[in-house]
């Protein structure tokens, strides 16, 4: 049988072509229709950003920075430390330390503690190897300080600290421990250096204080303090209706302080501005060495300024009038 083709095979082929063109340049008429963009990361709001080489870290602690766009002619380095049941982020977003960094041009660090050491954040302030010199939490604080000081280029007579609660007994050990390593220390809601050896202590401590003598609370700090002549600036806050950690673990604090610096009670001078009255110890050259303020009315807590608008609300942060971190900041960090 033969097949009858109604086009030569050629002629065929020329038209597919033809098509084929035709295709191509309508394709090519149609409007495009971009590939979607990936997401772009989102920035943590507080700007905080963890750095990991800092050093052995034996205490297994996380290290979070703030650095300033532009940094102050003398500039500082403020070391922050949080207290239980929160995290840094959360504590610098409510506290505004970055936003004042950022404003000032002083950078904040943040250690910060993991569940791993403390299923409740706390910084385990009550234990002898986590505060023992050059050992433990202590150690990884320390690290972190030396490491951010030097990258940044910060002077060693601008290194502030400021903790709460658990941090605020953190900052009382490093205070004690590593006296040269700062210029001030601000304790809010804290207790004095060595007040407990163990957590069910550490618990007592905070519910009714502990009964020592000046010179005994004196001594705690002499036995870990290293043969030096030098004396941080203390800023003692706590508030008269302290649930969590009594106020006269206040008072404790303020006694072990100045018998550590040869001060008597007595000689303490009130003073009163805008932001309440408090009791300041002097050297003789003037300098402020020992600050105390009880807060009348305050619970537990950061006081810091209420802010309008603000709906979302931080464990342990205090609305008011005043801020803690602004009064540290004019008082003893501002350049003068």
């Amino acid at each position: 049988m033969r097949f009858k083709i109604p086009m030569p095979l050629s002629s065929i082929l020329r038209e597919q072509r033809k098509w084929g063109r035709k295709l191509t340049t309508a394709m090519r008429a149609l409007p495009t229709i971009d590939a979607p963009k990936p997401a772009r990361a989102r920035a943590n709001r507080s700007g905080l950003v963890e750095v990991h080489a800092f050093g052995h870290n034996p205490g297994r602690l996380r290290m979070l920075e703030f650095v300033p766009s532009t940094k102050a002619e003398r500039g500082a380095l403020v070391v922050v430390l949080h207290g239980c049941l929160q995290t840094a982020q959360g504590f610098d977003h409510a506290s505004g330390w970055s936003r004042m960094a950022r404003e000032k041009g002083f950078v904040l660090l943040y250690p910060e503690q993991t569940k791993q050491n403390n299923q409740n954040l706390c910084f385990n302030w009550f234990r002898p190897s986590a505060v023992a010199r050059d050992r433990g939490e202590l150690m990884s604080i320390r690290q972190m300080i030396e490491h951010s000081a030097a990258r940044h280029g910060v002077a060693p007579d601008r290194i502030f600290i400021q903790g709460l609660s658990a941090g605020g007994a953190m900052a009382a050990a490093l205070l004690s421990t590593y006296p040269d390593l700062f210029a001030a220390g601000q304790i809010v809601g804290g207790l004095p250096f060595g007040a407990a050896r163990d957590a069910m202590t550490a618990l007592s401590v905070m519910k009714s204080g502990a009964n020592r003598s000046p010179s005994e609370w004196g001594d705690l700090i002499r036995q870990v303090r290293p043969d030096t002549q030098a004396q941080p600036a203390i800023s003692i806050w706590h508030g008269s209706a302290d649930h969590v950690v009594a106020p006269v673990n206040a008072r404790a604090s303020l006694v072990q302080w100045l018998d550590l610096y040869g001060l008597n009670e007595q000689d303490g001078v009130e003073v009163v501005t805008a932001s309440g009255k408090s009791l300041v110890w002097k050297d003789r050259q003037g300098r402020v060495l020992i600050e105390f303020r009880l807060i009348d009315g305050l619970d537990h807590g950061l006081p810091i300024t209420r802010r309008a608008g603000t709906t979302e609300r931080q464990p342990y942060m205090l609305e008011g009038a005043i801020s803690a971190p602004v009064q540290f900041y004019r008082s003893f960090i501002k350049p003068v």
